[in-house]
């Protein structure tokens, strides 16, 4: 991460590998450290007062100007060095609500909450190159904007901190490209890149399904929506297979269904919970579309009302600028060696990161860098 920063900036004959190795170096105990810190004290999205505090800190401490509580807990910090470039590098900084039960001497403080995303390393990796940055400012000049980013798991940060006002007065200039860095289950020590489409539109959505309840000995005086709901359900699975053209890569999945209270009682109501996954646009308008079309017309056919249909949360795909993804690419080789750097596949997964980049219109990249260790 910090020789891709590095030479977004500098000649491409400077040889910097090696002062950049070095300064990582002595950076990497103290690193480390701060690493199980983060995880011991993790937060939940929307919570990360103590996690972006010490961010900050440390961020400062390193000689960036530093502005915090931007959309919630983010945090902005950049270093101005001169003339060039402007290169905005977002790091994410919440946990998960999953039970910890690694064993680890550095458990999660937190009951019911982990680093399980890897977001603690992301932090760590933020830091060290506040540090590495500062240490090396004869070897580059420009400009970086270090993003400390709240409740991506929620896909809600990022709009979050574009839609505070304090956001575009802590960015000193407009960023000339975005990038960001996640963990992967690649070996330690590699770096995968994912050009073009690389994470999914995401949709969350809620059915609410508006019958007539009544006992359930009676079945013919009610409207019963757990009838109704269990429809949808299989109508909704038709979209994919038979509404897109084959090899359309796209999801829709139920992941809650919820309804009634008793044996012999039918409900007024149910509830579907929905993800919808999707890269292009015109197909995510298609899953849209058709899921609202099965929703409304089975309940029509059963005499129900109207259903509620209202977006939670919705984060567009992430897309990967190809031509600075190969350029990346050959920063890597460069620094790691062609062995340790793979092209990787797209995922299903949301990724809110992108939006940054759509902000300033200009290319962006997330790379992945291998968690695993041997075996």
């Amino acid at each position: 991460m910090l020789l891709a920063l590095l030479l977004l900036a500098a000649p491409p004959d400077d040889e910097i590998n090696a002062p950049v190795k070095d300064a990582v170096a002595a950076e990497v105990p103290s690193l480390v450290d701060l690493y199980k810190w983060f995880h011991t004290n993790v937060e939940l999205s929307l919570k990360e007062e103590k996690t972006s505090a010490k961010f900050a800190a440390e961020v400062k401490a390193a000689g960036w100007t530093v502005t915090e509580k931007i959309g919630g807990y983010g945090v902005v910090a950049s270093l101005q060095n001169g003339e060039g470039p402007t290169i905005l590098l977002r790091i994410d900084m919440d946990g998960l609500p999953v039970k910890e039960e690694t064993g680890l001497p550095y458990v999660s403080a937190n009951p019911g909450a982990m680093h399980a995303c890897g977001h603690d390393s992301h932090l760590a990796m933020g830091i060290g190159v506040a540090r590495v940055l500062s240490k090396l400012k004869d070897r580059w000049s420009g400009t970086v904007i270090l993003i400390g980013q709240p409740a991506e798991e929620l896909v809600r940060g990022a709009r979050m901190m574009l839609e505070d006002p304090k956001f575009g007065a802590a960015i000193p200039s407009k960023p000339s490209a975005c990038l960001s860095v996640h963990d992967f289950t690649g070996k330690a020590g590699t770096v995968g890149v994912c050009p073009g489409f690389a994470s999914a539109n995401t949709d969350a959505l809620d059915i609410v399904i508006h019958g007539r309840g009544g006992h359930g000995a009676w079945p013919h005086k009610t409207v019963d929506p757990i009838v109704i709901g269990a429809e949808i359900v299989t109508s909704l699975q038709t979209i994919v297979s038979r509404k897109l053209a084959p090899g359309t890569r796209a999801v829709v999945t139920v992941g809650s269904f919820h309804a009634g209270t008793k044996h012999n009682i039918i409900p007024d109501d149910a509830k579907l919970q929905l993800t919808v996954r999707s890269y292009e646009s015109d197909v995510r308008d298609k899953l849209l579309s058709e899921i609202k079309h099965i929703a409304e017309t089975v309940s029509e056919e059963h005499h129900a009302s109207k259903p509620d249909i209202t977006s939670v949360d919705s984060c567009p795909a992430g897309y990967h600028d190809p031509a600075l993804s190969e350029r990346m690419l050959g920063v890597f080789e460069r620094l790691l060696g062609k062995d340790k750097v793979s092209r990787e596949e797209p995922v299903m997964g949301g990724e809110d990161f992108g939006l940054f980049s759509k902000h300033y219109d200009v290319p962006a990249l997330q790379f992945r860098v291998g968690g695993a260790g041997p075996g």
